[in-house]
């Protein structure tokens, strides 16, 4: 099942990149009739300069929150409805044709990552720096496996939370520190904690 998601993976960038997405994450599951394949979508580099652009512009249309600037560009994925009819028509053309999931019965889902959305790459890391997340590590730092705080700007391999910027639960209290450095090999989940 990795390889067929490894294909399928590489189609749907494809297809995503044609339309200015990239894709942050695929997901399928469910029994063998009823399976969900799940592709989250965000615009791609340039679709969220054009996006900084229309705000410097003063455009009209835009999300308030964002406008305002209680929400970054970055946090929001600024995929539209629009974008992802289009990926999903062109994208479920090309699985059919080229047989990607096996047995052939699925249900398509495309969509934005939310406010809420999972960190899984370096470069994701460093893109979310100043975000609020949460981190749950494969072995515990000073006795605590779950950690929320203020991503800081990360150096290669390892990320570091603020963790002042948030309340603690009791084991991360006690572990009185303000600050925790954590390896990227040893992040089992993270995600953002949206800021509304």
């Amino acid at each position: 099942m990795a390889s067929n998601l490894d294909e399928i993976r590489k189609a749907a960038e494809r297809v995503a990149g044609s339309h200015g997405l990239d894709v942050v994450d695929i997901d399928l599951s469910g029994p063998a009739k009823e399976r969900t394949l799940r592709v989250f979508l965000e615009k791609n580099e340039e679709g969220r300069r054009q996006l900084k652009a229309q705000i410097a512009a003063g455009a009209e249309g835009l999300p308030e929150r964002l406008v305002e600037g209680r929400l970054t560009v970055e946090q929001l994925s600024g995929v539209t409805h629009e974008d992802c009819e289009a990926f999903s028509r062109d994208f479920g053309v090309l699985l059919d044709v080229e047989d990607l999931v096996p047995g052939g019965e699925y249900t398509l889902e495309a969509s934005s990552p939310g406010l809420d959305r999972k960190l899984t790459r370096a470069e994701e890391f460093r893109r979310f720096a100043g975000c609020l997340v949460k981190v749950q590590t494969f072995e515990p730092i000073r006795n605590n496996r779950h950690w929320r705080g203020r991503l800081e700007a990360g150096s290669g391999r390892i990320i570091t939370l603020d963790l002042a910027a948030m309340h603690q639960n009791s084991k991360s209290r006690k572990a009185g520190v303000e600050k925790v450095e954590i390896p990227l090999e040893n992040v089992e989940k993270a995600e953002l904690i949206p800021e509304i």
